[in-house]
């Protein structure tokens, strides 16, 4: 009989310790962290924004001329780097290839590029420790001194389209997305209307269309913006007024008001189109 009453006795207290606890209405639950122990909230995965283009994007190197590149960062949010590749002078293929395009002309009428090995600056967007990496950005914008008939800068149509999938195609292979730019319009007035006055534009859309890349037309919204603001008509002096303002003492390099501009409509591109870059700006 004892026995029994023990038996019975430890059964109901095992039932009692496997029994949940039920809390009441108004009574916290008890906290799966220890007392004490702050809950760290997840920070978002940073995310770089590479950009490879020519003098009008490029970090400056004195007050004037100053690349809309070199403003793109403080549009974003902490979560991004703009990492600015673009440098002066360049076209695409001597972005690519830097010294090794030579001043000789194939019988195709394209520059030689001997050896075909890329810059140094290609080479680290495409390093795999320190370049480009899923989620990051690569924003490309030439079409400039790709017109430049003589070697090492001139680039031919089917070649400029060429390099821009290249490039383009080496960013998805790294899980990057890229952003295909036409070229940023200079000033140029047909009276009191600024038009447009750059090439390579059906060749970066083409890229872009193979690559399912998205386009921002930066050469239409430039010109348009300069007729917003009502840059023509001029004399052809661009060290005053409105246009001395936007532009450095010549029709195709920004002052920084200019460059903080271009930079903007970029940045209004990205939200009017819905390119998933956009989620990142302020």
């Amino acid at each position: 009989m004892v026995k029994n009453k023990v038996r019975t006795a430890v059964v109901a207290f095992s039932v009692l310790l496997s029994t949940p606890l039920v809390v009441g209405e108004g009574t916290a639950a008890a906290s799966p962290c220890a007392a004490g122990t702050a809950v760290t909230k997840t920070a978002a995965a940073p995310v770089k924004v590479w950009l490879a283009g020519d003098s009008t994007m490029a970090d400056p190197k004195s007050a004037c001329p100053v690349g809309w590149g070199s403003r793109f960062d403080r549009l974003f949010t902490d979560d991004v780097t703009v990492v600015n590749k673009a440098v002066a002078g360049r076209s695409v293929q001597t972005w690519l290839y830097e010294s090794n395009v030579t001043g000789t002309k194939d019988s195709s009428g394209e520059c030689v590029v001997n050896p075909k090995t890329y810059a140094q600056r290609w080479l680290d967007m495409l390093d795999p420790a320190q370049g480009m990496h899923a989620g990051d950005y690569l924003v490309v914008q030439f079409g400039i001194n790709d017109g430049d008939p003589n070697c090492p800068r001139h680039v031919g149509r089917a070649r400029y389209q060429s390099l821009l999938t290249t490039m383009a195609k080496a960013a998805q292979d790294r899980g990057a997305h890229p952003i295909l730019l036409t070229p940023v319009a200079a000033i140029t007035c047909n009276g009191s209307t600024a038009v447009g006055n750059r090439g390579f534009l059906t060749e970066t859309s083409a890229a872009a269309t193979a690559t399912a890349a998205p386009l921002i037309d930066l050469h239409r919204l430039s010109y348009t913006l300069y007729n917003t603001l009502k840059l023509c008509p001029n004399d052809g002096d661009y060290t005053k007024g409105a246009v001395g303002a936007f532009f450095c003492n010549d029709h195709t390099h920004f002052e920084a008001a200019g460059a903080d501009k271009i930079a903007g409509v970029v940045a209004k591109a990205l939200r009017d189109q819905g390119i998933s870059l956009a989620s990142y700006l302020r």
